[in-house]
């Protein structure tokens, strides 16, 4: 794709030129769409993510309806699929299979609905819907003869599909015959064939050993089974039906769409979830219900399908060429887009290391508006050989910070160059390092690097480190701008600057007074926080709290030789010698010194030999809200009884501790078996230790 895709043909221009322009850009458009439909419909290869692939439509589409007169004859937006594999018989459907149009928010989800009013008398408007879950499969019609299965035949390009009879008849949850159809001359049920997401891990598992090509996802392993010549080779594949309509020889007492899933049901298919809905309201809230639960789903969906749920007026609502009027799905907030990095600029982190943050086009992801992207490192820059003007995909998922997933070389801009790790330092000037074999670049600096000191000074005072609260980033570098604090050791001089801080803009008494209070109560803290808080490279808070646990005290952490520091748990060879090193610049030794004359303290630690703590070796998980401490607290009294405290559930866990309100995570660890402690359960549990 261009820098052309994104234009807007101004009113001033030849109208040649916006013709030229116009057709450029559909043309681009239509052979990006082309090239997926052929890796999606006849390899089983997807290039994009169906988000990317939705995105690359959509744009094809509001050019085709803006510049009618420009469409272009072999436009893919009215077809459905690509050409059937010639190694299957080729069958031509008694009714085509369409494809379903798609909306993507509350409000796209309200225009769907009201066109539908519009199409429909007064006395038939806001009818009732039926929202299905979209599943993420192949699609499949299957045919019944007097209740015997007879054939089965893929979507291909809506017209015609390719027989795959012999594989489907594998398939375990498929009813091969239907008692009480023997009175149906025809009956045809279309579905989608899915791989659920425990045989797909299975699958992938047991091909990983024997060597053999896994599957990038369930999609892909499903459609590869289905399109095996040899039906034993699906048959060994994990395959299940999900039935979604009958489209031949549905009684003529079922009126509804959810009353016809109801039967199949009965007659021995399997559907997904099922509601009935009357207003945008209730599609919206059970929309979000699915979202929030959709990962512990057995099967992978990507959005929902809404449908007129009446049958007649699904008939009387008909059809566009592409898709029906009467239904569309709508898709889940995407969590991988296309979007153009327009920039790299690089920033430098509190340990020195430079990190290249990618500049996006603005563009929605997960349901967030990202314009920033972590390009992690130098190595990684090489890696996907990305540059500024790149056309990249962007991944977000939950609140996992967004991050570039591929980039497309083939929609280069000309002028591209590639990426150069800076010689010096973007905010001190000193020279930059990067190690032989290594993908981390680091400013030269040090504490001389005005960066350095102040993302040092914002991990300081941070919730997990001292808990500072009120003395935010924006005040931190504000002070230090004016020269009021240079090292963290000032932050508990600032009480001799109070009258000077009050005249900052927007910081008035209250709020001073605030700040310089807080500061007094952080005075009191723990070793591991206080360690943690130095910002030593390496140190996380687990290490930090290995290490008040193994020394006891800060005076023997400081005289600590790398022997003595590898006997930490979880303290390798360069984590030691990078304590080691820590402790002995004198600058370091310095602020230190300044702290604990500031009055910074913490109460002696009890010394645990591993051999004595209750819960070594275990793992534990903590969610929801608890009221007798904080949830840092609680995670600092489980690993000083010798626990590993993980952010996720597994069937590695040992316990989970629930609080109030705990959501997934309990669910999860139920589900598995995985002890579940109440919070009353576990003060008392520390009580007896």
């Amino acid at each position: 794709m261009t820098d052309s895709l994104n234009s807007v043909a101004q009113p001033d221009s030849k109208p040649s030129l916006i013709d030229d322009t116009i057709t450029t850009q559909m043309r681009t458009l239509i052979d990006a769409i082309k090239k997926h439909n052929y890796a999606y419909y006849v390899l089983d290869n997807p290039i994009l993510e169906d988000s990317e692939y939705d995105q690359l439509r959509r744009s094809l589409l509001e050019l085709e309806e803006q510049y009618p007169e420009l469409v272009q004859p072999d436009s893919p937006i009215n077809q459905v699929g690509d050409v059937p594999l010639s190694a299957f018989t080729q069958v031509t459907h008694d009714v085509p299979m369409l494809s379903l149009g798609n909306v993507f928010d509350y409000d796209g989800m309200r225009s769907f609905m009201r066109r539908v009013n519009e199409r429909l008398s007064e006395a038939q408007r806001n009818t009732e819907y039926e929202m299905e879950l979209k599943l993420d499969g192949l699609a499949v019609s299957l045919k019944y003869q007097r209740g015997q299965f007879v054939q089965a035949v893929t979507r291909g390009d809506g017209q015609i599909g390719e027989d795959i009879t012999q594989n489907v008849k594998t398939i375990r949850n498929l009813p091969l015959w239907l008692t009480d159809a023997a009175d149906i001359e025809q009956l045809e049920v279309r579905g989608e064939v899915l791989m659920p997401k425990a045989g797909f891990e299975r699958l992938n598992r047991l091909a990983q050993e024997s060597d053999d090509k896994t599957f990038a996802n369930p999609r892909n392993a499903a459609a590869g089974s289905l399109r095996q010549l040899d039906p034993s080779v699906a048959a060994s594949r994990p395959l299940a039906f999900y039935a979604y309509s009958v489209n031949q020889g549905l009684p003529e007492a079922i009126k509804t769409q959810s009353a016809a899933l109801a039967w199949l049901q009965d007659m021995g298919f399997t559907v997904s979830a099922v509601k009935v809905v009357n207003n945008p309201r209730e599609a919206q809230a059970y929309y979000e219900s699915v979202i929030e639960t959709r990962d512990e789903l057995p099967f992978e969906i990507d959005g929902m399908v809404l449908k007129v749920n009446n049958l007649a007026l699904q008939q009387q609502l008909g059809y566009l060429s592409r898709e029906p009027r009467w239904a569309t799905a709508y898709k889940f907030p995407a969590e991988t887009v296309m979007t153009r990095l327009n920039d790299i600029e690089w920033q430098v982190g509190r340990t020195g290391q430079i990190t290249p943050v990618g500049k996006l086009e603005p563009v929605k992801v997960g349901g967030v508006t990202v314009s920033n992207v972590t390009l992690h490192n130098f190595g990684e820059i090489q890696r996907l050989d990305v540059r500024a003007g790149d056309m990249v995909s962007v991944h977000r998922a939950g609140d996992v910070i967004p991050k570039v997933t591929r980039v497309w070389h083939d929609q280069r801009p000309d002028d591209a160059q590639p990426v150069e790790l800076p010689a010096a330092c973007p905010v001190c000037d000193s020279p930059v390092v990067l190690p032989e074999g290594e993908a981390l670049a680091r400013c030269s600096g040090g504490l001389i690097c005005p960066a350095q000191q102040q993302e040092a000074l914002i991990h300081f005072v941070s919730r997990r480190a001292m808990d500072i609260d009120g003395l935010g980033e924006r005040w931190l570098i504000s002070f230090f701008e004016h020269g009021l604090i240079r090292t963290v050791a000032d932050i508990y001089q600032l009480h001799k600057h109070q009258d000077d801080l009050i005249t900052y803009e927007k910081l008035g008494e209250k709020s001073v007074n605030n700040i310089i209070n807080a500061i007094e109560d952080s005075k009191q803290t723990t070793l591991a926080r206080f360690i943690y808080a130095l910002g030593i490279r390496g140190v996380g808070e687990t290490t930090a709290q290995n290490l008040a646990q193994q020394f006891g005290d800060l005076d023997s952490l400081m005289a600590a030789d790398i022997d003595k520091l590898l006997q930490t748990p979880d303290v390798g060879a360069i984590t030691a010698e990078l304590i080691y090193e820590f402790f002995r610049a004198p600058h370091n030794i310095e602020v230190i010194r300044a702290l604990i004359e500031a009055g910074v303290h913490w109460d002696k630690v009890e010394q645990t030999l591993s051999a004595d703590q209750p819960l070594d070796g275990q793992t534990w998980v903590i969610t929801g809200a608890l009221d007798s401490m904080p949830r840092d607290e609680a995670k600092a009294k489980l690993q000083a009884l010798g626990a590993k405290v993980t952010g996720s559930v597994s069937a590695k866990t040992s316990a989970l501790l629930a609080g109030d309100k705990a959501g997934s995570k309990l669910t999860k660890a139920e589900k598995l078996g995985v002890k579940v402690v109440s919070e009353q359960e576990f003060v008392a549990m520390l009580e007896e230790d």
